[in-house]
């Protein structure tokens, strides 16, 4: 069995230019965790912690007396994260003012009533109250703007400012503030300056 390499099978929506591409994206399903607050707090590490308990359940199920019906080996998603503001009136400086959707992307084989069956499961192997916090939810992104952003997190916002001067000199325009990141590094073991983070924003 060939394993699905996202990077290869959905190459442009995860591994775009580091320069801005506009690009419609198709409806996908995610497990999803929503919060608020400071992402460098011990919730927020709580909740990707969850994800990947979720999702590592799924990935493992081929050796379980009951392999889901269509499993097909594959690489885990990387994590992603929808980021918008609590208090529309305030700035993106305060990180306490962040609402944030955490979520990995499952593969096609995963039905909503499977998805009950690995949440129970991913409970028994590992004690997260989070676990029962993750939804099953299908975003439908459509016209977007993205590229890959290079570096620190604390850098994008002037990916996002050649993003929008992008949109603005195509004929398009930035739907709202709220952004997606899809993070292809691990920070804990990745230099800051060889960070890799897709970024994406709604257009018009």
């Amino acid at each position: 069995m060939e394993k699905l390499e996202y990077k290869k099978v959905y190459k442009s929506l995860y591994l775009p230019p580091s320069k801005p591409v506009i690009i419609t994206v198709p409806p996908i399903k995610f497990a999803v965790i929503r919060g608020e607050g400071d992402p460098n707090g011990e919730a927020f590490a709580k909740a990707t912690e969850a994800l990947y308990a979720f999702s590592y359940a799924v990935k493992m199920s081929y050796k379980s007396k009951a392999v889901p019906e269509g499993f097909y080996d594959y690489t885990v998603f990387p994590l992603e994260g929808e980021w918008d503001l609590v208090d529309k009136s305030k700035g993106s400086i305060d990180k306490s003012n962040f609402a944030y959707a955490r979520m990995i992307r499952q593969p096609d084989f995963l039905t909503d009533a499977l998805f009950e069956r690995f949440i129970n499961e991913a409970e028994k192997k590992k004690s997260n109250p989070d676990i029962s916090r993750i939804t099953y939810e299908t975003f439908d992104e459509g016209l977007c703007c993205q590229m890959m952003h290079l570096g620190s997190y604390d850098d994008e916002p002037e990916s996002f400012e050649k993003m929008e001067a992008y949109c603005l000199d195509h004929g398009h325009e930035r739907l709202s503030k709220r952004h997606r990141e899809i993070y292809l590094s691990d920070p804990r073991k990745t230099e800051v300056s060889k960070l890799k983070t897709v970024l994406r924003f709604k257009i018009r």
